[in-house]
C-alpha cells in the first residue's frame, strides 16, 4: 500500500518548477499542459507525491515530511539552487539541518503556497 500526499498549489507551473528545479523532484506525469487547474505527479527517490491546483485538493499551509538518507548536503544543493529561507528567520530548523530531541535531523522548506517540506534523516 502507498499512501500519496496531494500537496495544494495556486499556480501549478510555478510549483513544479519549484519542486523540480530546486528541490530535485521529476515530473512523472501532469495533465492540463500545467495550466491551471492542474494536477502533476512527481517522484523523488521511487517516491510519489501529487500537486494540484484544482479546488477541493488539499489545503494550503500543510507539512510533508520527505525521509532522506542525508540532510546537510541536500540543503546545501538546494540552497545553491536559490532556495531562500529569509522568510522565516525565527525558525532556526528553516535555516539549515538540526538535530531534533526526538531522534532525527531535519531541515524544512515552505514552497511558493506555504506548505512545508521537513526533509528528514531518521
Amino acid at each position: 500500500m502507498a499512501i500519496i500526499p496531494t500537496v495544494k498549489c495556486s499556480d501549478i507551473l510555478r510549483s513544479v518548477d519549484f519542486y523540480t528545479g530546486v528541490l530535485d523532484f521529476e515530473v512523472r506525469r501532469a495533465w492540463s499542459e500545467l495550466t491551471d487547474p492542474g494536477f502533476a505527479w512527481l517522484t523523488r527517490g521511487g517516491d510519489v507525491l501529487h500537486l494540484s491546483s484544482h479546488r477541493g485538493d488539499g489545503v494550503f499551509g500543510q507539512a510533508v515530511v520527505v525521509d532522506v538518507p542525508e540532510v546537510d548536503a541536500l540543503f546545501e544543493t538546494f540552497r545553491a539552487r536559490g532556495l531562500d529561507p529569509s522568510h522565516k528567520p525565527d525558525s532556526p530548523v528553516h535555516q539549515g539541518p538540526l538535530d531534533q530531541t526526538w531522534g532525527t535531523r531535519e531541515f524544512y522548506v515552505d514552497d511558493p503556497d506555504g506548505n512545508t517540506l521537513r526533509f528528514t534523516r531518521r
